[in-house]
């Protein structure tokens, strides 16, 4: 099995920091499209040896911010032969995952999805791995579980009923390369419907969720949906400065 994966990363170099060791335990062949002036990106990826590909292809046409573009331009870096996988910058996988992955004996036709929990802000996060250094998601080579501190909530699925139900999200879709499909572009998009118009191209029953693999979703602070459809909105991922404290005014 040969997994050939394609990750957005337009202002997210702060995310993908956190998440890229995860990624490279996973896949064979990783490419990071960005836009020209995202140096940071382009830095990250060159320092850890990723092939990075900045493109304009984002606003082509008048779009502000349109994703399908990029993932395509990604996906035309890649051999297509084998084992495609569309991964949010943001998003960790947990270690185990090449190993479930590859004893889930999947069907070509099929496009996977995963679950994921939800990580708002550094704290939360750094807290996280600290405990998953004691107490793991994939335990007594059966368990597979949401760590217990901090407790992350689990994100929402789509089960669209005018669709038949399940719609893996674009955070994490899989797909075999010989069906030929590639991200659906529409005129103005942006970052939303991108990946459920991509998962619609299969059956109900060919779109299918892979228990195994709880993903892990991160967010630098509490957000509406939506918020970086447009293009990345959201505070910096890290440790944030601390200020000083307030100083009282003098007395006489």
């Amino acid at each position: 099995m040969r997994i050939e994966a394609v990750t957005v990363c337009a202002n997210y170099a702060d995310f993908l920091a956190e998440t890229i060791d995860s990624v490279l335990a996973v896949v064979d062949d990783w490419v990071v499209v960005t836009t020209p002036g995202d140096e940071a990106t382009k830095r990250l990826c060159k320092r850890r040896g990723l092939r990075c590909l900045p493109t304009d292809v984002f606003a082509r046409d008048g779009g502000g911010f349109n994703k399908a573009r990029g993932i395509n331009y990604g996906l035309s870096h890649h051999s297509g032969t084998d084992w495609l996988l569309h991964l949010d910058a943001d998003v960790w996988l947990p270690p185990g995952t090449r190993h479930h992955l590859l004893h889930a004996e999947l069907d070509r036709a099929v496009i996977y999805g995963v679950d994921r929990l939800n990580c708002s802000g550094y704290d939360q996060w750094r807290r996280f791995l600290e405990q998953h250094r004691v107490e793991s998601q994939y335990e007594w080579s059966c368990l597979v579980k949401p760590l217990t501190t901090p407790p992350l909530p689990l994100g929402a699925r789509i089960a669209h009923r005018d669709y038949g139900g399940y719609c893996p999200l674009g955070f994490f879709q899989l797909w075999h390369g010989s069906t030929g499909r590639t991200y659906p572009i529409t005129h103005r998009g942006d970052a939303e419907r991108t990946d459920i118009l991509h998962a619609l191209q299969w059956p109900r029953p060919r779109r299918v969720l892979l228990p195994e693999v709880l993903a892990v979703h991160l967010e630098s602070e509490p957000a509406p949906m939506g918020v970086n459809w447009k293009g990345r909105a959201t505070k910096p991922f890290g440790p944030q400065p601390t200020q000083a404290p307030a100083q009282s005014p003098p007395t006489y």
